[in-house]
């Protein structure tokens, strides 16, 4: 049987783009707890419980963007133009968070930098999920080429997509933080993840609503026969993962909050692909409408499957390697 390079494309894409949401998601939600923190030596804690590993987080950033590009230029050449200021918006965050994360360290005014920390994790959020909001509503392509407005991702239901994963954001921090964390810090964040679950409970809630009500292409895919049979384990288990997670937190339990809201967002994740489907610049050009030729897939497909496990196994020591509680006066800038 010959192998479909596009579904192989858009499966370690796909994988690339979801560890970046699930890995670099909570060290954004660190930051835009700071909000909510304002003593300076709590936000070293903080900073310190994602310092060793959140530059790595991006790595699937980069390999994702770079895959749709060398994979699937012509969606690539589609989605940039009608993307380009939250895009664009989301790196410069994400450059400004960068370097207020490390000259807070650094500099006497650690309150300024904070300050910088914050508001760049929260707007390069808010970015990504106005690029969410944008791909669900689809893209104005006539013949090979985008057709629309700069500004058509600006509309209420993109702007819904940024607000409710700067929540989703949140409370993956928040359960980092409770994991991460002890005494009067973590109880803080107890405090903080209960409000923020039910929040995004509720912005789930009202999307599955939302959505189809709004594109009746999406309302099609989940509601027609044999598709709703085959798609309802989706919204079961993410029924059960965010009552799992609301009892988790009640009951103040340390790791399993963490875990879950993984879980609920990697869900929420799946049911955006089904939604997507097989569109790689929904509503007209298809993965295979938008491949490049079989020869280049091949050669890229070489150094992926190389560098994919290096950066697998770095992450994974990482982790390992800064487990367990940060205190403080310790960590790893200290």
């Amino acid at each position: 049987m010959e192998l479909d390079l596009a579904l192989v494309w858009a499966g370690i894409i796909g994988f690339a783009v979801a560890m970046y949401i699930l890995m670099d998601g909570f060290d954004l939600g660190v930051g835009i707890l700071f909000f909510f923190v304002r003593d300076e030596d709590e936000r070293d804690v903080m900073m310190n419980t994602v310092a060793p590993i959140w530059d790595g987080n991006e790595t699937w950033l980069v390999l994702g963007g770079g895959g749709l590009l060398a994979a699937f230029p012509l969606a690539y050449a589609i989605i940039l133009p009608a993307l380009y200021f939250p895009v664009l918006i989301m790196l410069v965050a994400l450059i400004f968070r960068g370097v207020a994360f490390e000259f807070r360290f650094k500099s006497h005014h650690r309150a300024r930098w904070g300050r910088a920390f914050f508001w760049g994790s929260l707007v390069a959020t808010f970015a990504q999920g106005l690029v969410l909001g944008g791909f669900l509503q689809g893209f104005k392509v006539e013949g090979r080429d985008f057709a629309g407005g700069v500004f058509d991702w600006m509309t209420p239901f993109g702007i819904g997509c940024g607000v409710a994963l700067v929540t989703g954001y949140a409370l993956l921090g928040a359960t980092w933080l409770i994991l991460k964390t002890e005494g009067g810090l973590q109880a803080r964040f107890y405090r903080l993840a209960m409000p923020l679950c039910l929040t995004l409970i509720a912005f789930i809630g009202v999307f599955c609503v939302w959505a189809p009500l709004t594109f009746p292409s999406i309302a099609s895919r989940w509601f027609t026969l044999p598709n709703f049979f085959f798609l309802l384990p989706i919204p079961v288990l993410t029924v059960g993962v965010a009552l799992a997670l609301f009892l988790s937190l009640r009951r103040q339990e340390e790791i399993k909050p963490f875990a879950l809201s993984l879980l609920l967002l990697l869900l929420t994740y799946i049911g955006f692909g089904v939604n997507l489907w097989p569109y790689v610049a929904p509503p007209s050009i298809t993965l295979w409408e938008a491949q490049t030729t079989p020869s280049s897939q091949i050669f890229l497909l070489v150094g992926v499957l190389v560098l994919m496990p290096a950066i697998l196994f770095y992450t994974g020591y990482s982790y390992f390697v800064f487990r367990g509680k940060v205190r403080a006066g310790e960590g790893y800038q200290h």
